[in-house]
C-alpha cells in the first residue's frame, strides 16, 4: 500500500479580498479534485486573503498509480485560469516507511 500527498499553494485573483470571495474560488477546485477519488481540502492560509493551500491525499496499491493521480490533480489546478499555482510539495510513502 502506498500513500501520496500533495500541497498546492495558490495565488487567487485580486478580487478575493474577503473570505467569502476566497471560498468562491477554493470550493469549486476542491469539488473538482474529489472527482479523482482523493481526499481534498483547504488546509492552509485559511485567514489570508488572496492565497490558499489545498491538500490532496491518495492511497493506492502501486506507487505509479499514486503519481498518476497526483499528476492529474496538479494538471487540473494548473489549468484553472482564475488562479496561479505557485508551488507544489509532494510526498510518497510506502509500506516500509
Amino acid at each position: 500500500m502506498y500513500t501520496g500527498t500533495a500541497l498546492f499553494d495558490l495565488l487567487l485573483p485580486g478580487d478575493s479580498r474577503s473570505l467569502k470571495a476566497k471560498r468562491s474560488y477554493v470550493r469549486p477546485i476542491v469539488a473538482a479534485l474529489r472527482k479523482f477519488e482523493v481526499s481534498a481540502a483547504e488546509v492552509g492560509a485559511l485567514d489570508l486573503h488572496g492565497r490558499a493551500e489545498i491538500g490532496v491525499a491518495v492511497v493506492a496499491a502501486e506507487p505509479a498509480h499514486v503519481r498518476e493521480v497526483l499528476d492529474s490533480c496538479e494538471r487540473l489546478i494548473a489549468a484553472r485560469p482564475e488562479t496561479e499555482l505557485l508551488s507544489v510539495r509532494r510526498r510518497l510513502h510506502g509500506a516500509d516507511d
